[in-house]
């Protein structure tokens, strides 16, 4: 039986093997990585990537990361392409062929054919002296790598420094392509990050499911008269005579009337007691940044208004608190990138 000793210096040895690939790329990359990305900057059509086994996995997610960061990408198995799938490499675009030794005879096979089409090549590989190589436009040769298991031969540091060249490429043509965080929203819709960079009016309790209130009225008829059917937010709407928002008062507000003995402002206006100028967002902006500001504030409810002031609705903290400290902290990053 291994020792948990055993077992964890083995993992420490292949994670520093393979940390070890990453390091030398970020050594030795020089003007073919230039070049690599000027040929993508210039690709009028579609980056098309290729690659088999292990290394067309690492492509795939490649290509993943190439069009979710603004660079339109799909990939080719290179079986497929000897069978027909060719004909999807269009005449403006570019080809990423990834092969660590560069002799695969799939990949081989297809070179002719995508050189005829006078289709650029970039080639992700060992040296610039196999097959592959003497094929591509630009070459960003991995180096002589180690692989991280005991026999050396299953793909591992070389397929983490395939993978780490195309994030680089891929976040780099898109950082220099002035990238935006509105531009990454339209790639991802769904899940918590598809909420996260959608609009506040996508999620917001709408103003039919907000308790709305006008400044004149006492805090006891307030509270009477403007209950909600349904599940209620801890906050009160205050208006005025225009409908535009002109304070907020909590169900912590009333709690603090009641602990400070003051239950006879109950019937005091509540425009004397609210909360003046609340933070609020406009309609239109992202999640992403009202859940910061709600976290920079640290309040539970942020109202959302129109550019004349006007209510709209709300967002609670019950409906976004799983994400707003992963917010905040993506939020403090951009701000200090911007800021540079």
């Amino acid at each position: 039986m291994h020792t948990e000793n055993t077992v964890l210096s083995l993992a420490r040895r292949i994670l520093n093997e393979e940390s070890a690939a990453i390091q030398l790329q970020a050594r030795t990359i020089d003007s073919h990585f230039f070049d690599a990305v000027n040929q993508i900057l210039s690709c009028q059509g579609n980056i098309i990537v290729i690659g088999v086994g292990k290394a067309g996995l690492i492509g795939q997610k490649i290509v993943a990361t190439l069009a979710s960061t603004g660079t339109p990408a799909h990939f080719i198995h290179p079986s497929e392409a000897l069978h027909g799938d060719l004909g999807r490499i269009g005449k403006n675009d570019t080809t990423i062929i990834l092969s660590q030794s560069g002799e695969t005879e799939e990949i081989t096979r297809i070179l002719p054919s995508i050189k005829n089409f006078n289709t650029p090549i970039i080639a992700i590989t060992s040296s610039t002296q196999n097959t592959l190589a003497q094929f591509a436009n630009v070459v960003i040769p991995l180096g002589k790598l180690t692989e991280a298991d005991s026999l050396n031969l299953a793909p591992s540091s070389s397929a983490v420094a395939m993978l780490a060249l195309g994030d680089a490429l891929a976040l780099v043509v898109s950082e220099l392509r002035g990238f935006k965080i509105s531009d990454f929203a339209k790639f991802h819709p769904g899940g918590a990050l598809g909420r996260k960079l959608s609009a506040v009016d996508d999620y917001i309790r709408n103003i039919d499911q907000c308790r709305v209130a006008p400044e004149n009225e006492t805090i006891r008829d307030v509270f009477i008269k403007h209950a909600i059917n349904g599940r209620r937010s801890g906050a009160i709407l205050i208006i005025n005579k225009n409908e535009k928002l002109v304070g907020i008062f909590t169900d912590s507000d009333l709690a603090k009337l009641f602990e400070q003995h003051n239950e006879y402002k109950l019937d005091h206006k509540i425009n004397e007691v609210m909360t003046t100028s609340p933070a609020t967002v406009l309609s239109g902006t992202k999640m992403f940044d009202a859940i910061a500001l709600m976290a920079k504030k640290r309040i539970s409810e942020l109202p959302v208004i129109t550019n004349d002031g006007k209510p709209i609705g709300l967002i609670d903290i019950t409906d976004v608190v799983g994400i707003i400290p992963e917010s905040n902290a993506i939020w403090k990053q951009n701000q200090k990138r911007n800021a540079a």
